[in-house]
């Protein structure tokens, strides 16, 4: 258990330090690139972040893998939690960065934020999934750009700019809650779609 919650809090602060640099960064699209530091890294160290396990779960539903993913999820809120808070205190330029973000982001409708999320998921399954598959970073180093310029949104990331805004309201569990769903269906969705299609042709 404690090793699953440490390598959670792991991936937690790492995605902490790529939403830092995003944050840090004038230019969106350099910000967006030097993100992927963080993805690259997770892989690399073999941490568990949420968003890169769900995707597995059609493929992996046993109660190991489970166990992995939430106890990985609570990790990851609680290195983005500290982290945001860190920031929050030590750079607070990054943090007002946060809280304009963070304002954004509540302004948008529950539809509108479950798909941003949902597509976001999409990415980061094709992201880890190829870099498991082929052995490759490629799919990191493109993916990670596009569903933060397309403004997808990261649960994992979101709860790294709420807690760097200090933002610990209602309305923000709600707003974060919804974009954990988003990811999951859109992780999930090709792996489902592709099983489908092995049953479909099975049964033909």
């Amino acid at each position: 258990m404690l090793n699953k919650l440490a390598s959670g809090a792991a991936a937690g602060i790492l995605i902490s330090i790529g939403g830092s640099v995003f944050l840090a960064s004038e230019s969106r699209p350099v910000g967006a690139v030097l993100f992927t530091v963080a993805l690259l890294c997770i892989c690399l160290k073999g941490y568990s972040l949420f968003t890169g396990k769900i995707g597995f779960l059609p493929e992996a539903h046993d109660r190991e893998s489970v166990s992995v993913l939430l106890w990985g999820l609570l990790g990851n809120a609680a290195g983005t939690a500290v982290c945001g808070l860190a920031v929050r205190y030590a750079l607070p330029a990054l943090g007002a960065a946060a809280e304009t973000a963070c304002a954004a982001r509540l302004e948008q409708a529950f539809a509108q934020t479950l798909i941003r999320a949902a597509f976001c998921g999409v990415l980061m399954y094709l992201a880890v999934s190829i870099y498991r598959d082929r052995n490759t970073v490629v799919g990191i180093l493109f993916c990670i750009p596009v569903f933060i310029l397309a403004g997808f949104e990261h649960s994992i990331a979101d709860m790294f700019y709420f807690a760097a805004a200090r933002s610990f309201t209602l309305r923000s569990l709600g707003f974060l809650g919804t974009v954990l769903l988003g990811n999951a269906a859109g992780g999930m969705l090709l792996p489902l779609l592709m099983k489908l299609g092995k049953g479909a042709k099975a049964r033909g």
